[in-house]
């Protein structure tokens, strides 16, 4: 899909804390062979008593603050997360929007797994897109993992947990970024993937085990090679035709945000998959702040923006991925430097 009119006009992280890698071997929660193959140097953990919606709306706040839109013009709120959200059958992205923005703007949350962040910007640029010149929505994603049922350190090979929250604020009226494309596929049979034995009536309280889930689809379903190749695909076609609709190739592209890894997943995304160097990529953040959930991409352009690794005229591409399988890609090209960026160099999505 190509946009004409939908711009980013506001963006903003809320980090936790970090907590090492070594602190987490040296206390007995994380494989010490696992972390070296990971190289990760830190990962962002959120107190228990902040609870994932109270993060999103640190982050909408700041993208509201930012981006210099009139809160009359939003229309729209987007809650994207993976994980519990802090009471059982209730909408987060309601308490969001009426903490962050106002009580009368519609909020919908998406679920989709790692991907449900991208998802969500083309679902709000559609939206944005489609209305007045006036029309902005906000996207947010925000996520704590906890244990029992997530081991941050060991749930899943090759991914660390960490928490936070994003929001990238859409705006048909002029950002600092233009939102140039959005693409989307999917492959549903790979859902089984993760789905393991079968369904269970409620929810349970021990710790999750993807790689046992993982286990059980090879066991029972067939090559975990032919799984990876037919994901692999999905990935590279949703890249090309987001690239094509941007009138762009990778080579023109300045940076890539792709899902937060340990270093062996890291190295299989971009030079295997994507073909670019891991320079290009968003390792440097991946690595001090663990796989955010559905908010690697909205909180890596916004590092990228904020540390100054992009400029005018920059073309970034963000690749989601998500159990499903589903992929959605954006491309975007910074148009000019933000005028919220500090001038004295300092930070603003470290925690208060």
């Amino acid at each position: 899909m190509r946009w004409e009119s939908v711009h980013v006009a506001g963006a903003g992280v809320w980090l936790p804390g970090p907590v090492t890698a070594r602190s987490a071997v040296e206390a007995g929660r994380y494989d010490p062979e696992q972390c070296a193959a990971d190289d990760l140097i830190e990962v962002r953990v959120a107190p228990d008593d902040m609870a994932p919606p109270d993060m999103a709306v640190h982050a909408a706040t700041t993208a509201l603050k930012r981006s210099g839109v009139d809160v009359e013009d939003i229309e729209l709120l987007v809650h994207a997360s993976i994980w519990f959200q802090g009471v059982e059958m209730w909408p987060a992205a309601s308490y969001i929007a009426g903490q962050a923005l106002g009580r009368h703007i519609p909020a919908f949350g998406l679920r989709q797994e790692c991907n449900a962040g991208l998802a969500a910007l083309e679902v709000a640029a559609r939206h944005v897109a489609s209305g007045p010149d006036t029309a902005a929505a906000v996207v947010t994603t925000a996520d704590r993992f906890g244990e029992p049922v997530i081991q941050r350190w060991s749930s899943e090979p090759g991914f660390v947990y960490g928490d936070g929250a994003s929001a990238l604020l859409l705006s048909r009226r002029g950002g600092f970024a233009r939102l140039l494309s959005t693409a989307a596929g999917a492959d549903n049979s790979l859902e089984a993937v993760v789905r393991g034995a079968g369904f269970v009536p409620h929810p349970t309280a021990e710790p999750l085990d993807l790689p046992g889930r993982v286990e059980y689809f090879i066991k029972n379903t067939g090559s975990f090679r032919s799984a990876t190749e037919r994901l692999a695909a999905v990935v590279r076609d949703v890249v090309g035709r987001a690239l094509a609709d941007a009138d762009t190739d990778m080579e023109s592209i300045a940076r890539v945000v792709v899902p937060a890894s340990g270093r062996s997943r890291m190295d299989w995304q971009v030079d295997s998959l994507l073909g670019i160097p891991l320079a290009k990529s968003s390792w440097d953040f991946a690595r001090r702040a663990g796989h955010l959930g559905a908010g690697d991409q909205a909180a890596g352009l916004n590092h990228l923006v904020e540390t100054g690794q992009v400029s005018p005229g920059d073309k970034v591409l963000l690749v989601g991925g998500g159990s499903g399988f589903s992929c959605t890609c954006a491309v975007v090209e910074i148009t000019e430097a933000p005028q919220w960026l500090p001038q004295d160099g300092t930070r603003h999505t470290e925690a208060p």
